[in-house]
């Protein structure tokens, strides 16, 4: 952009009447796409206007990290929410003084139209766990033979129990916020992140021009009591813990709600760092964090043994109850960056660092009542209703018994005191009767229904299948579980259909099938008088409707509740027939073709089709707009993996298997999960399995993964998808001078 730029701004609508200083940005993919040139207003700021709105910025800023970071405030409420007014008011008046840094930025802004994805440069993956002191030592011990030494120091942290984030920062500057998602990909939640007080949109002192720090976002205890009663009165469902409620706010599409929300957040680690001398410990990496103006958790212990971490561990877990956020665990990372390097990973996990659990938390209740539930493929689940209980921090009222042979196995009964736990702090299940129990004489064992508890329909169980089922098409529960699984968020992902909206749209009459969903902008006055649907929680519904339309076509595929037809197999569909119109017309053979799909998924996907209802839903869909064609790139044919099976069996040491799998797909071939004479290649890594046993049986190529990643041609994880967090493919170049009829003369960097 160092060129003069020529334009007709009367084109544009701009009223000029003299030189007039506006924000320019050039298209971030076509370099020959027209200037995005910002209105502007005709009047620009004076120099003292100008200096005011610059020492509010700092001002305010220097007071929220005063407040929200080293917790010692400066000024009152009353005096902050005067300057930041008086901000306001300037920034309204003249636009070009509004920076990206300025603490304005964070009030949220207009309601997005969904999350756009986002590659991580380096994966976001997960943690190995430990549950006691022997895997510990084993931990420690392997890392010790692969780096061939005999010590490394260690650091201990607080596994807080919350949302992993990864924020960029170009030049100082907050510029893009990530979720993890599935560690190779994550959602773009900028918009939201920038809301969150304790998150500096700009950093201080010297900071490396490209910088990616990584940490954990969450709820405070002390805040979620008070956030759920809020919910309440608004008649909207409560979140079952803070995590739930961190996460949930983090995803809202209007960001103003997300203001809202008193979100917090602690850095933990260092993500992508360029052009600057990196720190050479982990403990030398928090501080640098620190003295930039990041938020560090203050509870970090170095240790030189196994025994000082298990001191570390016996420490946090004394603590546990005082804090003001949840945790379920301690953290323990090689203290040396170049050890780390050296460590690298294994699989999704990293060698250099492992998660020490906590154990499960217990409580002893009352089993009040066994009742079943109904699948949306009519699958009939069995769950406990408690006396509520707090376990882990958390209420639990009921818990999963998974299926009638469980409750037998455990001669589970009502009115019994049971033993429950969450496992792995998150999924409530009975554990056993407790030793204390005295049962009524007259309590018998449960009885599994012999009908459908919700439309009373017969049911029935293979014998291959320990699954009793209701054979009711028309079945009500069947449907409202079928909304639900559409809105899931690996399907449609449409946030705020949960399970209450999924049983009253049918009940009241809103929606009989799918398609209906997207007639409901048509009923939103009649929405609005159900009971606890408030005009927030309405349009927010809506919003996210409409946002689901631009889901994929491997998505929308997946979402129909096909059985069989997971969300794997719905993109090996979708890639060969492209469009749900050539999908419905397939036939068995079509299908049979494709590698990795069954007779079982091709007889089932042909009879779904079949079905008139199912005919007059795509019909409908497709009217409606629902009608994604798939984009995926076709691959080049020379290509050596264009076409063939893999499978990939043990651990990667460099790759993640998501990463690996995605490779393949990308590049025409396709991955399963089991060996077959279909079978091209079984990819080997660590520790394999019986895979392994069978391809060597069936003379199945083996390679390992140096020679996988030849062949797909060095393992590159994929272009970096380059996103402006405002929703257009703008990126911002500069400013501009420019007059009713002379050219553009100058720009100002």
């Amino acid at each position: 952009m160092g060129n003069a730029v020529h334009a007709d701004f009367s084109m544009l609508g701009f009223r000029i009447l003299k030189p007039v200083k506006t924000r320019v940005y050039e298209h971030v993919s076509d370099q020959d796409s027209p200037l995005y040139i910002e209105p502007s207003s005709d009047s620009s700021p004076s120099d003292e206007v100008i200096k005011r709105a610059a020492r509010l910025r700092v001002e305010i800023n220097r007071a929220n990290t005063l407040y929200y970071i080293e917790n010692s405030p400066e000024i009152d409420d009353a005096e902050w929410d005067a300057r930041m007014q008086e901000l306001l008011s300037l920034e309204a008046t003249y636009p070009e003084l509004q920076t990206s840094d300025s603490p304005t930025q964070r009030i949220g802004s207009a309601p997005a139209s969904g999350f756009e994805e986002v590659m991580h440069r380096l994966p976001m993956l997960s943690l190995g766990n430990v549950f006691d002191e022997a895997g510990l030592r084993n931990w420690y011990r392997r890392t010790l033979a692969f780096l061939e030494i005999d010590h490394a120091s260690m650091v201990c942290e607080l596994k807080i129990d919350g949302l992993a984030i990864a924020i960029t920062y170009v030049n100082g500057v907050l510029d893009r916020a990530a979720t993890r998602g599935d560690g190779i990909r994550g959602e773009d939640v900028t918009i939201n992140v920038r809301t969150i007080r304790s998150v500096p949109l700009k950093l201080s002192g010297d900071v490396p021009s490209d910088l990616e720090l990584r940490g954990e976002v969450f709820l405070p205890k002390s805040k979620f009591a008070s956030l759920n009663s809020e919910r309440e009165q608004s008649g909207l469902p409560a979140y079952v813990n803070p995590r739930n409620s961190a996460s949930g706010s983090l995803r809202q599409l209007d960001s103003t709600e997300t203001a809202k929300r008193p979100l917090d957040m602690y850095f933990y680690s260092l993500g992508y760092i360029d052009n600057a001398v990196e720190p050479k410990s982990h403990s030398e990496a928090l501080r640098a964090i620190k003295e930039w103006g990041g938020r560090v958790n203050k509870w970090t212990r170095n240790a030189e043994t196994v025994e000082e971490v298990m001191t570390a561990i016996a420490n946090a877990s004394l603590i546990r109850d005082t804090l003001d956020y949840d945790i379920d665990g301690v953290v323990i990372k090689i203290n040396s960056l170049a050890l780390q390097k050296r460590l690298g990973y294994v699989g999704r996990d990293p060698r250099w660092a492992i998660a020490f659990k906590f154990p499960a938390e217990r409580a002893e209740t009352t089993l009040k009542a066994i009742h079943v539930n109904v699948g949306r493929t009519g699958a009939l689940t069995p769950w406990a209703e408690l006396e509520p209980v707090m376990v882990g921090g958390v209420t639990i009222g009921r818990a999963t018994l998974h299926n009638k042979d469980e409750i037998a196995r455990k001669d589970l009964r009502e009115g019994d005191r049971v033993i429950v736990q969450r496992a792995g702090d998150v999924i409530p299940q009975i554990v056993s009767i407790s030793s204390r129990n005295e049962r009524n004489t007259l309590s018998a064992p449960f009885q599994f229904p012999g009908t459908c508890p919700s439309c009373k329909a017969i049911t029935i169980q293979s014998v291959d299948e320990a699954v009793t089922r209701c054979v009711n098409g028309a079945c009500m529960a069947q449907f409202e579980r079928l909304l639900e699984h559409f809105a899931s968020r690996s399907a449609m992902d449409i946030e705020g259909l949960g399970e209450r909206v999924a049983q009253d749209l049918p009940r009241l009459g809103f929606v009989s099938n799918i398609a209906d969903l997207y007639r409901l902008h048509n009923r939103r006055d009649e929405l609005l008088k159900v009971d606890k649907m408030g005009e927030t929680r309405v349009d927010n519904l809506l919003q996210a409707i409409e946002a689901s339309r631009s889901q994929s076509l491997p998505r929308l595929l997946f979402a129909l509740g096909i059985s069989g037809v997971g969300s794997e197999s719905a993109e090996w569909i979708a890639h060969r027939f492209r469009n749900l119109t050539a999908i419905q017309k397939a036939t068995e053979e079509e299908l049979l073709a494709i590698d990795g799909i069954g007779p079982t998924i091709a007889s089932t996907l042909c009879e779904y089709f079949a079905l008139e209802q199912n005919q007059k839903l795509v019909e409908d869909l497709i009217k409606l707009g629902i009608n994604p064609f798939d984009q995926t790139p076709k691959p080049a044919d020379d290509h050596p993996v264009n076409g063939m099976l893999f499978v990939i069996t043990g651990k990667l040491e460099i790759m993640s298997r998501a990463e690996a799998q995605n490779q393949v797909k990308e590049l025409g071939g396709k991955v399963t999960s089991s060996v077959s004479k279909k079978t091209d290649y079984v990819v080997k890594g660590t520790d394999p399995g019986s895979k392994l046993d069978k391809a060597q049986q069936i003379g199945i190529h083996i390679i390992d993964e140096g020679q996988f990643r030849a062949l797909i041609g060095k393992g590159n994880t994929g272009r970096l998808n380059n996103l402006n967090t405002k929703g257009f493919p703008y990126r911002y170049s500069g400013y501009l001078y420019v007059t009713r009829a002379s050219p553009v003369n100058s720009i100002l960097n």
